[in-house]
């Protein structure tokens, strides 16, 4: 199966699947379309580096019909026509999950959904973490799985964040417990159409059998239509509005876990740090994911009650001159942009836009319900955001050419008891490498204030 592999990219789920590879006995080629790649510096990336051919440009015909196996990294579409080629071919097609997977002896929890993921998954991952020293936190959250894939042993629990991308080169891949927290619609760039987008997420459970969990949102709409999706795997809902016959709500401002009839209290919701409604939910989450995967009451508690949030979403900043800034670069798209909104406590300068998506932004202007003083934008997206806002009666708007200006502005008319948020509501592609880049900027522009 591995004797000659291919993968296509050379970011660092590439050079981790090439690591992976090598450490197994594989023959490994990258591919990479840019012609002056950096062949070097990628080898000097990747342990046993010195072992790994390259191809550039274009993929010889030759070349994949003696492929065992060809790879490809999340960014990467799966119908570019080069990857096309490969399947005309009928080479098998794998992503990083499924690879992993593959070597992987852990036990694994798996969670996607539009919103929330990585504060779940680092959730989850903690509690893990608190119950078995050796766990692991990996996937979309940053940590490529094939890095550890093949050191987890069976006693090793995953807590694993897998995106939409990831999902479909999934082909065997079976989690202990899935989750699916939500479903907006995102990345119709790639996925075209949003029923194409749900299809996919839905599939972190097609694999899964009766001896397995699926962790599904009650409240949310989209999600429950298509509860038919999941097979084999029994359903356990979670419900921040609802007390239900099964699963994990909340019951008089306490987190309940109800089982064959007997309720579980986990904790008290006033003992939680992390701001806003959606927390709720990763909160609620997170307890049914853990509870799930055999962790003990005790343990969930002490870590929830512990935690203060991830980087990047709604992370407090600083306060100056009374007023307080909050990064929310994590909000990439519409729906976890409204959650950053709804989250400020008072009058809020909002700074959105970024790399084009394909997304509506009308229920985000909506959802500003007299609490935004002005709309600071900057991007690929800002005159279509401006668009719609002025259409929607929304004027108080500001252009901008670049996130250090858009601070500036932000400082200069803030009053106290206002807030300032980056909440851009788009990727960050257009002007930034990450999100994590745009927010790391954002505090460091704030900071310097």
């Amino acid at each position: 199966m591995f004797k000659n592999v291919c993968i296509a990219g050379a970011g660092k789920s590439g050079k981790a699947a090439a690591a992976l590879l090598i450490r197994n006995g594989a023959g490994v080629t990258i591919f990479d379309q840019n012609k002056e790649l950096d062949t070097e510096a990628v080898r000097k990336d990747i342990e046993g580096g010195e072992k790994v051919d390259f191809m550039l440009g274009d993929m010889d015909d030759e070349f994949i019909k003696g492929l065992s196996l060809f790879v490809i990294s999340p960014g990467i579409p799966c119908d570019a026509d080069f990857v096309n080629k490969v399947r005309g071919n009928n080479i098998p097609i794998w992503g990083e999950i499924e690879l992993a997977y593959y070597f992987s002896k852990g036990t694994i929890a798996a969670i996607t959904g539009t919103n929330g993921k990585t504060t779940t998954t680092t959730l989850v991952g903690e509690i893990f973490k608190a119950y078995k020293d050796d766990s692991i936190v990996v996937g979309n959250i940053g940590i490529p799985f094939t890095e550890y894939a093949d050191r987890c042993n069976e006693g090793m629990l995953v807590a694993a964040e897998i995106s939409s991308f990831q999902l479909e080169t999934v082909h065997t891949f079976r989690p202990h417990v899935s989750a699916i927290l939500n479903l907006t619609p995102d990345h119709l760039n790639r996925h075209y159409t949003f029923d194409n987008y749900a299809r996919v997420k839905f599939d972190i459970s097609m694999n899964q059998t009766e001896d397995d969990y699926a962790v599904l949102n009650y409240d949310d709409s989209e999600v429950r239509a298509r509860e038919n999706l999941i097979k084999n795997a029994k359903i356990i809902y979670f419900s921040r509005k609802e007390e239900l016959q099964e699963g994990v709500f909340v019951k008089d401002g306490k987190v309940v876990v109800r089982e064959k009839g007997n309720d579980i209290e986990i904790l008290s919701l006033k003992d939680v740090k992390i701001l806003g409604d959606h927390n709720v939910e990763n909160v609620l989450a997170a307890v049914a994911i853990t509870h799930y995967m055999g962790i003990p009451a005790d343990i969930i508690e002490k870590v929830i009650t512990a935690f203060q949030g991830v980087e990047h979403r709604i992370e407090y900043v600083r306060t100056l001159n009374g007023v307080k800034y909050y990064n929310d670069s994590k909000g990439t798209n519409p729906d976890a942009a409204i959650k950053g909104i709804k989250a400020m406590p008072g009058p809020t300068y909002l700074i959105g836009g970024g790399y084009d998506k394909k997304s509506e932004f009308d229920e985000w202007i909506e959802a500003f319900d007299g609490k935004v003083k002005a709309l600071v934008l900057l991007g690929a997206t800002k005159d279509k955001i401006a668009e719609t806002a002025r259409r929607l009666g929304f004027n108080d708007i500001v252009m901008v050419a670049d996130l250090k200006e858009a601070v500036a502005y932000c400082a200069e008319h803030a009053k106290d008891g206002d807030n300032v948020l980056l909440s851009p509501a788009c990727a960050s592609w257009d002007m930034f490498k990450s999100y994590e880049q745009r927010g790391e900027l954002f505090k460091e522009y704030v900071n310097e204030l």
